[in-house]
């Protein structure tokens, strides 16, 4: 079954989820002016692909999901919104086409791409083996990276399977990130929890060391009301595409090769043209990199 981003296995967000651990330098948590937050790049270099043939698409059907802000959401006001809202607008403005964004519930996003009552789906979907079963996707335009978390009195800073042998890491039981801790991580204990969230509440209580989770989720959590503020990201984020997934796509029907090559170009362009970043920077302000 095709799950969201934020589904119960783990959240695979934003950069090119490559394989093998790659460690990256761990960002201040504490705002600071002089550096500039990380956006991911999944179109590295100069190289873009031509333009390719859009006749015949003078029009496209998005539909996505209502209710996982701040992806997709309706605000206030009751107007969809969020950033892959955003995104599919920047994509129509690219290719010169009519958009047209509805939002329907979780379970009907691939069945109406089938049936032709949509022509692709933006919803936060990630690119796995069984979801290409149903649907032929774009290139990945975001995965997230799994990250440590720890009680901001926590003297743990350097994160490192030495430095942390005998600390207990709280994670989602049968999940990526209990697979990878269990792979690179072999002498801490593990507390396998149901849920990230329960995990998460046994780190506020002190019940535990750490949580390894996605990175968005923990960001979002870390500022919401039932964290208490409690907690901040130690060491450096992980990606590792066999245990945190390829990232997410748009789906289109099986076969439309001709919208696939339409969307990937207009996603390189939205890249090339800063306004990927711009999204990106105000919709997670917070950055989890």
């Amino acid at each position: 079954m095709m799950r969201r981003l934020a589904a119960p296995v783990g959240l695979a967000l934003m950069v090119l989820a490559i394989a093998g651990a790659v460690v990256f330098a761990a960002q201040a948590q504490a705002p600071n002016p002089q550096i500039k937050p990380i956006v991911p790049d999944a179109w590295q270099g100069d190289a873009y692909r031509p333009k390719p043939d859009l006749k015949g698409i003078k029009k496209i059907r998005f539909i996505t999901d209502s209710d996982y802000p701040p992806f997709h959401y309706y605000d206030e006001v009751g107007e969809l919104t969020g950033f892959n809202i955003d995104l599919a607008q920047a994509i129509c403005e690219v290719l010169g086409v009519e958009c047209q964004i509805v939002a329907t519930n979780w379970s009907s996003l691939i069945p109406a791409i089938e049936t032709g009552e949509a022509d692709a789906a933006i919803a936060s979907i990630r690119i796995t083996a069984e979801a290409l079963k149903s649907a032929d996707f774009t290139l990945r335009y975001y995965a997230t990276p799994a990250r440590f978390a720890a009680r901001k009195e926590s003297e743990i800073t350097d994160i490192r399977p030495e430095t942390i042998k005998g600390l207990k890491i709280g994670v989602a039981k049968e999940s990526g990130h209990e697979a990878y801790l269990k792979t690179f991580f072999p002498g801490a204990p593990i507390a396998a929890f149901d849920t990230s969230e329960a995990a998460q509440r046994a780190l506020k209580e002190g019940a535990i060391d750490l949580v390894f989770a996605d990175g968005v989720s923990l960001a979002f959590w870390f500022n919401g009301v039932e964290s208490e503020r409690c907690c901040e990201f130690r060491g450096g984020p992980f990606l590792d595409s066999r245990f945190f997934g390829e990232g997410v796509g748009i789906a289109v029907k099986k076969g439309n090769r001709n919208l696939v090559q339409a969307l990937n170009y207009a996603l390189e362009q939205v890249h090339a043209r800063g306004t990927y970043e711009e999204l990106f920077l105000r919709y997670f302000p917070m950055n989890f990199f």
